[in-house]
């Protein structure tokens, strides 16, 4: 059963030893001695809850709340912030400031672990969200294509899936991989919902794979700016000298060693423009020929389905 992360920002070395103690039986604990250093672990780390010091050097625990609930892929993470005791404006400024439940210290070990069960169980049942980005998941993607083909809207899915994401994985390993699917999260939602408004939709189907929904007549200005800024993002997720080779090594699915080139975007693009869409399958028939042509593709791109009627 996979346990639980917490990650710890406190400057005082012997609250985090205390915190340790306490927490390392039942979860799996990643510490930081301040806000910017916590920041930064985020990314690697991905975890399930944070306990955060109020007062720290370089970044305290409100900024550190401001900067993490700016990001859309990890506001969901609840925060219990740490405070003195008696210091009412520092929990006052916490909460203000985005954190879910404070904590006086010192603080009783059993209390502090009730309240991290409780809100763990919360964030649990509020999320039907895919685990690794937190975007809508299948489910919700379901109830979204019924919606909109029981509204009689016209309307475009992208199915967005990584090229030699697997071989990436293999080498790299899962945790950058995990980064390379967050950044690619990141990098639709900006571009979907800047081209389609309010009414464009993200969702995360599972693993490389995701989708976005929105007007047939912006959706292919959103696939260009997608395909043109994550080709900018390959760089970062490579070391300088496999991007300047401008592959990597690794094996085939039948365990042959050869080259692989860098990891690219592909986008089929499902559209009831020119196509009578009547049920939720059609969509992800058509979607999944349509990745499957625009993967036999070099490099990033999309592809429309040409079909009428």
């Amino acid at each position: 059963m996979r346990k639980e992360k917490i990650l710890t920002i406190d400057d005082d070395p012997d609250i985090l030893d205390v915190l340790e103690l306490t927490l390392s039986e039942q979860y799996d604990i990643f510490q930081a001695d301040n806000g910017k250093k916590g920041l930064q672990m985020l990314q690697q780390k991905n975890p399930d809850l944070i306990i955060c010091d109020y007062m720290m050097p370089v970044m305290n625990g409100r900024e550190f709340c401001k900067a993490l609930k700016k990001d859309i892929l990890l506001r969901h993470i609840p925060i219990i912030m740490l405070t003195g005791k008696g210091e009412v404006h520092d929990r006052i400024g916490g909460i203000e400031s985005g954190a879910d439940d404070y904590i006086v210290k010192p603080f009783d070990p059993n209390e502090l672990l009730a309240r991290i069960k409780m809100i763990l169980k919360r964030t649990e049942s509020s999320l039907d969200a895919n685990p690794l980005s937190h975007l809508p998941g299948n489910t919700s993607i379901m109830e979204e294509f019924q919606r909109r083909i029981d509204a009689k809207e016209l309307f475009a899915v992208g199915y967005a899936d990584l090229d030699k994401f697997k071989v990436y994985n293999d080498i790299y390993g899962f945790e950058k991989g995990d980064e390379v699917i967050r950044e690619l999260a990141r990098i639709l939602i900006k571009f979907v919902r800047e081209t389609g408004g309010s009414n464009a939709f993200v969702g995360h189907i599972g693993g490389d794979d995701l989708i976005f929904i929105m007007d047939d007549k912006l959706i292919n200005k959103a696939c260009q700016k997608i395909v043109e800024d994550f080709d900018k993002k390959v760089p970062s997720f490579y070391s300088k000298e496999d991007y300047a080779a401008g592959h990597i090594c690794g094996k085939d699915r039948q365990g042959n060693e050869q080259k692989f080139g860098l990891l690219a975007v592909s986008i089929g693009i499902v559209s009831n423009a020119s196509l009578s869409i009547t049920h939720v399958a059609q969509i992800s028939e058509i979607g999944a020929e349509l990745k499957k042509y625009a993967k036999s593709i070099e490099g990033s791109n999309f592809v429309r389905d040409k079909r009428q009627g």
